[in-house]
């Protein structure tokens, strides 16, 4: 306990040093909070220094071995970072499906020349990746796909499509599920690889969501070229590396249940409802807030305990599922009441009062938590199933 106050204390110093103080105020638009990459534009100084010195030191992905470019922390040295970074209300240095998806999933079935490659680009936000998975007609069934992989000597011929696509337009790199043997069971034959989108053949279309924002797109493969070395794991036995990316993936979209934000519920609410002997004015909205906040804690708790009983290899397989479902109702909700604090002033679609419609925005960009990663009804089966090991229909 001593030697977690002496690096709380150290910590604690170094991020007072070294977050720039304009990334210790709440982002205001999506470009606020980076993501990295060859194609990535700083919105300013301080975000590119922040990443800079976040990336050095190993804490854009605190527990990840220093070997590939992380910070070597245990848990509960990396839980203090976070709780630390809270406190000054430091942003994350970068966004990244690499450090939430990838990078468990290379770390547990990757070559050491992989891990060495991609590894601490990711760490270092040089490298921004997306996500080749859900296909039309393959969502929920997603051992269902059907993008081929021919074997070509020394490459694979990748033909398909994948839709879903998060920020396809704007990555580098995609890591993809490909079936590589089609006379095999669906589970089976299907393989993990990675490219680079800039790969001849490679195209997207950006799709339009109900927020009127576009960061989904359909991608498209004709005929791209993938060298054989670019192939995680085994031949054929992707979709064990693909349950497990899932489990981070799922874990990554509930813990937007958990997050904490620079302003509380009642902060915002505050400033429009106003308030009555220091209490705010609407006693029915300060109830739902109020039961809001004491399930997020109990959920942000839950989440803490998972991750205890994962390191120590006692977590049920299908937690992810249950974290996930209820992470993500959790900040439906928490949208639903950030649009009821707003009033009629949280319904504006454009202007600059509202930073273009901001909430509402992100209120229907909300909607789609319970679809992307696994739609809340098929967790729900998961969990029925093989946590309360209820019979199938």
């Amino acid at each position: 306990m001593e030697n977690l106050e002496i690096f709380r204390k150290e910590t604690r110093a170094w991020l007072e040093a070294n977050c720039p103080d304009e990334m210790r105020r709440p982002a205001q638009t999506e470009e606020d909070a980076c993501w990295g990459g060859r194609r990535w534009k700083f919105q300013s100084d301080a975000q590119r220094q922040w990443l800079e010195r976040m990336g050095k030191k190993g804490w854009t992905v605190p527990e990840w071995p220093r070997e590939y470019g992380g910070g070597g922390l245990t848990r509960d040295e990396a839980k203090i970072l976070r709780q630390e970074m809270n406190a000054l209300g430091c942003r994350a240095p970068v966004q990244s499906f690499g450090i939430w998806m990838l990078g468990p999933a290379l770390l547990k079935y990757g070559s050491e020349e992989q891990k060495r490659e991609h590894l601490p680009k990711i760490a270092r936000g040089e490298i921004r990746w997306c996500q080749g998975y859900s296909e039309p007609g393959s969502g929920s069934d997603l051992a269902s796909l059907q993008t081929r992989a021919e074997d070509k000597g020394d490459q694979f011929l990748v033909n398909g499509s994948k839709i879903w696509t998060s920020y396809a337009d704007r990555a580098d790199w995609i890591f993809c599920l490909v079936r590589t043997d089609p006379n095999a069971p669906k589970h089976e034959g299907i393989s993990f690889i990675l490219f680079d989108m800039e790969s001849a053949g490679v195209s997207t279309k950006p799709i339009t969501l109900i927020s009127g924002a576009s960061p989904f797109c359909q991608t498209f493969f004709d005929d791209v070229l993938v060298p054989k070395a670019n192939l995680v794991g085994k031949l054929n036995k992707g979709w064990d590396i693909a349950k497990y990316l899932l489990t981070h993936e799922r874990d990554m979209i509930g813990g937007m249940g958990s997050t904490s934000e620079n302003r509380s519920l009642g902060q915002i609410a505050t400033d429009t409802v106003g308030t009555n002997n220091g209490m705010l004015a609407d006693t029915v909205l300060r109830g739902e807030i109020a039961a809001f906040e004491i399930d997020a804690l109990a959920f942000r708790l839950t989440m803490d305990r998972a991750g205890d009983m994962a390191k120590a290899g006692q977590a049920h397989p299908a937690v992810s599922s249950l974290l996930k479902y209820y992470g993500t109702e959790l900040n439906k909700r928490r949208m639903e009441l950030v649009m009821s604090a707003g009033g009629t002033d949280a319904l504006e679609w454009e202007g600059e009062r509202s930073r273009e419609g901001r909430t509402a925005r992100a209120w229907l960009r909300s909607k789609a938590n319970s679809i992307e990663g696994g739609t809340s009804e098929v967790q729900l089966n998961i969990i029925a199933k093989r946590i309360l090991g209820l019979p199938g229909a």
